[in-house]
């Protein structure tokens, strides 16, 4: 069994549906031909980096269980045009345009030229799929297709944009992220009566789907304990929590909550993120639920790229995944 078919198997076993046709394919598409990074992070169930921007902007691919659901909830058939939204590397493209087929067509869109470029080089000979720069997620690209049956959007976004809203076929959908930097909701939107009808999928954390937009926002107390209970509702979904790690996690969110309104902000003066009130529970029962690193990492990292501790977590706590 190769270690992508173990993986599938575990997300199986643990409740995730993975259809045949979506295992076929992931079986036979190798993710490190989308990555120069390390790439074993992702048969753990993990987001890896596809590339680094030049100024300093890291892209990732989506973890193995997202990709699956993003799939699942897309529906595809044989035939379908699929606006993508984010390139992801070009893996996620790659996986529609095989399950879509020869007669499918794959549009991928990003906002970075380098993300691109790089899905360009990776997917030379897929002549199913094209790619192009979208100048601003509120315009609507120029010279494209009337109506769209099929859009998935990749980066997380306040509000679906009209020109994509007013555009979905009849019957057709959107999948996104929706919500803000720290926490969204999936949500599929389905076009019926000439009416867009959503459907909540669950709580995600996706980082931004134009970074260039990104400022410095200084996390509160208030903040951070509401990023650990959306830690504490995913584990209970997955259900892999247990009771002594609810309990400390409850504890720390407890704490947050009776931190004083003027701390300094996180990120300025001389207070590392180990040593800030903040974090400093945190750290101090790390042991507690060491098995649940890698959730916070994901789901806390888009708040610390903000302020410049992207690297903190996963340096520091390395050796715990």
């Amino acid at each position: 069994m190769t270690r992508i078919s173990d993986l599938l198997k575990r997300l199986e076993q643990s409740g995730i549906e993975v259809p045949r046709k979506i295992r076929d394919t992931m079986e036979n598409t190798d993710v490190e031909m989308f990555s120069d990074f390390d790439t074993e992070p992702f048969y753990s169930d993990r987001p890896i980096q596809f590339m680094e921007t030049i100024d300093g902007k890291i892209k990732t691919i989506s973890a193995p269980h997202m990709i699956v659901t993003l799939l699942h909830h897309l529906e595809l058939n044989s035939g379908q045009e699929v606006i993508l939204i984010g390139s992801k590397g070009g893996y996620l493209a790659a996986l529609i345009a095989q399950i879509i087929g020869e007669k499918g067509n794959v549009r991928v869109l990003d906002q970075c030229d380098e993300s691109i470029l790089h899905a360009k080089e990776r997917l030379t000979h897929w002549p199913t799929i094209e790619m192009r720069t979208l100048e601003s997620i509120d315009v609507s690209p120029v010279a494209f297709p009337g109506e769209f049956n099929r859009v998935l959007i990749t980066g997380h976004i306040e509000n679906l944009p009209e020109w994509i809203s007013a555009r979905i076929s009849e019957g057709g959908f959107v999948i996104a992220p929706l919500g803000p930097d720290s926490h969204q909701q999936l949500v599929k939107m389905e076009k019926q009566d000439n009416e867009l009808l959503p459907t909540d999928l669950g709580p995600v954390c996706f980082g931004p789907l134009d970074d260039r937009k990104e400022q410095n926002q200084m996390i509160s107390p208030i903040e951070l304990a509401d990023l650990l209970q959306l830690v504490i509702e995913t584990c209970q979904d997955l259900d892999i929590i247990e009771q002594q790690e609810l309990n400390c996690l409850q504890d720390i969110i407890a704490e947050l909550h009776f931190l004083p309104d003027d701390l300094p902000p996180l990120g300025e003066g001389e207070l590392t993120p180990s040593e800030h009130p903040m974090f400093k529970s945190l750290i101090e029962n790390a042991d507690s639920f060491v098995r649940f690193w890698p959730i916070l990492q994901v789901i806390l990292h888009p708040v610390l790229s903000e302020i410049g501790f992207e690297n903190w977590i996963f340096d520091d706590f390395e050796g715990l995944e």
